[in-house]
């Protein structure tokens, strides 16, 4: 899985940003590049790609899980959280992300999204903001998948083209703020997440 972005050290909050597009001038890949720029003091992005995963084939699976699919899973696996920044095609999930969450939901590669920390945010040209794809995501990741999802605050940017340059980066202050916050929150959601976990794993019923 290609990384970008400099790599976290012992104490900090690593966070695992995935493009939900393999287009390299990508509105939704402009918002996890900007996540690097904003994110709370101590979270370290990494901006993650779905390019070397191929489509899911069970054939394949059983031969063993090709490279890419092994480094997908491994990153998510060293992430505090992951952070999914996706646009939505038909009013859906694209099928690029969709297949590479379907290849890491298998026990093959031991299924590192159950239980992970997860945020959900996109960008479109339109006005609703990704908010139906966002919504079919998050009910992959928290039904099926087992992912703990943070709900709320969302985050939906529409009118990219005021907002994202040509290149397709980020130019909007308003949104940059935006995006901070919501990071910010789900390091918040991250911790609370484990701290629940741990009184649990000490027999406690987390409330």
């Amino acid at each position: 899985m290609a990384e970008q972005g400099e790599r976290p050290s012992a104490a900090g909050f690593h966070l695992l940003a995935i493009p939900g597009s393999l287009r390299q001038q990508s509105v939704n890949r402009g918002l996890a590049d900007a996540a690097q720029r904003v994110a709370p003091e101590g979270v370290f992005v990494t901006v993650g790609s779905l390019a070397d995963i191929p489509l899911y084939n069970a054939d394949v699976e059983t031969a063993g899980p090709p490279e890419g699919v092994y480094a997908f899973a491994d990153a998510i696996r060293a992430a505090d959280a992951v952070l999914f920044v996706s646009p939505e095609y038909n009013r859906g999930v694209p099928g690029v992300l969709k297949n590479a969450i379907d290849w890491v939901s298998r026990q093959t590669v031991q299924t590192p999204l159950r239980y992970k920390p997860v945020g959900v945010v996109g960008v479109s040209t339109g006005a609703f903001g990704t908010i139906r794809g966002q919504a079919e995501l998050k009910n992959l990741l928290a039904g099926s998948i087992g992912a703990y999802v943070m709900h709320q605050p969302d985050l939906m940017v529409s009118g990219a083209q005021q907002k994202f340059d040509d290149r397709g980066a980020l130019i909007d202050p308003e949104t940059e703020q935006r995006l901070g916050d919501y990071l910010a929150a789900l390091v918040t959601w991250t911790q609370r997440v484990r701290a629940i976990d741990a009184i649990k794993a000490l027999g406690g019923d987390g409330v």
